[in-house]
């Protein structure tokens, strides 16, 4: 896509509405990329706002508007590796610590700072399919938890490099040119990558799943989950998992089941914790990262109302669930709070990122 030339010179000399134009058909890729490099929804808005005043700051330097995707992802990825230098990685749960024992309580959570975020569809942005028929990974694809957690693992460059060219379809020399690199070090951070990937992402991917199972059998999985969490049916819940599902809940590090914990873990944690009958829950469909996922509310009496207490992504195999990645977004004020979440208030901050930004409600009535 080449821009107008007369709106690029109109935003080279100062209006600030042919700025806007200019950037829109790429603010949605780029805003992935940058979620892609970081992991962090509240990281890629900073990354984001840095990127985009250094686009306005150095328009007239940008030779060839025909060169602008390329030029504006130049920018973009190197301030995501300013961001990466100031700040750890982001995990998921289940690579912090050990799956923990579900008959004691849950612990502390770890600062939301440690943990990668969900990131809402419909801020996507991003075709179907692959960037160029070089590109080992769909675009989609690429924004699957389990792709976002294993970059993390990857030096920064290493980051890049393999997002650059099996993602976006950058050839090697325009990636070189992004990262001030040369041809042969790109190869070599490349293969790096992959090797480092392969470990970490499983071999078929969640938009591989949903593709075969189509719509009405993900309309069912959504529904037989959200009837028998709020049924409280804790079997039947557990005949929907696989033998090594785990299910997390960050900002809490505790974690349950895996290949070492098992179902009999999951069903004790699911006894003992969301499913005692102590807490009446609904349930919404929703997605994230390209993935199924369902909005939970609890009854909170000093409302009289649902009010919203996680995301629950959902990682398919086959049509089993292996993993359930509750963002929870309940604020407690006391170490003690944790193993009784569903009392306390929601942090305000979290209800916005997790589930306004899905437009999904705030308070449910019945």
């Amino acid at each position: 896509m080449v821009p107008d030339q007369a709106l690029l010179d109109a935003a080279r000399r100062g209006d600030e509405a042919a700025f806007e134009r200019v950037l829109a058909p790429y603010r949605g890729e780029l805003h992935a990329h940058c979620y892609r490099m970081l992991g962090s929804l509240h990281d890629t808005e900073d990354a984001m706002q840095e990127a985009l005043l250094r686009v306005w700051r150095n328009l007239d330097s940008l030779a060839d508007s025909a060169a602008l995707r390329a030029w504006l992802y130049r920018i973009a990825t190197n301030a995501c590796l300013d961001l990466i230098a100031r700040r750890k990685k982001r995990l998921l749960p289940v690579e912090y610590a050990p799956a923990a024992d579900p008959t004691q309580p849950p612990g502390e959570p770890v600062a939301e700072s440690a943990w990668i975020e969900p990131y809402p569809d419909e801020a996507l942005g991003v075709e179907d399919g692959r960037a160029a028929p070089d590109a080992d990974y769909e675009r989609r694809e690429a924004l699957e938890l389990a792709f976002v957690a294993a970059m993390q693992h990857l030096p920064a460059r290493q980051r890049a490099v393999l997002i650059l060219r099996e993602v976006l379809g950058f050839s090697a020399q325009e990636v070189g040119e992004t990262l001030e690199a040369s041809v042969p070090s790109v190869n070599s951070a490349l293969q790096r990558a992959r090797r480092t990937i392969a470990e970490k992402v499983p071999e078929r991917s969640q938009q591989l799943t949903l593709r075969e199972l189509g719509d009405r059998r993900l309309r069912e999985i959504v529904d037989d989950y959200m009837e028998a969490m709020r049924g409280g049916d804790v079997n039947r819940v557990v005949s929907m998992l696989t033998e090594d599902m785990a299910w997390s809940m960050p900002p809490l590090a505790s974690w349950y089941g895996g290949p070492a914990g098992g179902l009999a873990q999951i069903e004790l944690f699911l006894r003992n914790g969301p499913l005692s009958g102590e807490w009446v829950w609904r349930h919404r469909p929703s997605s994230a990262n390209g993935q199924l996922a369902v909005a939970t509310y609890t009854w909170f009496e000093p409302e009289r109302a649902f009010i919203p207490f996680s995301l629950d992504v959902i990682t398919l195999d086959g049509d089993r669930i292996k993993d359930v990645t509750a963002f929870v977004v309940r604020a407690a004020d006391a170490a003690d709070g944790y193993g009784r979440w569903p009392e306390y208030p929601t942090s305000p901050e979290l209800v916005h990122s997790v589930f306004e930004r899905r437009r999904l409600p705030t308070r449910l009535e019945d």
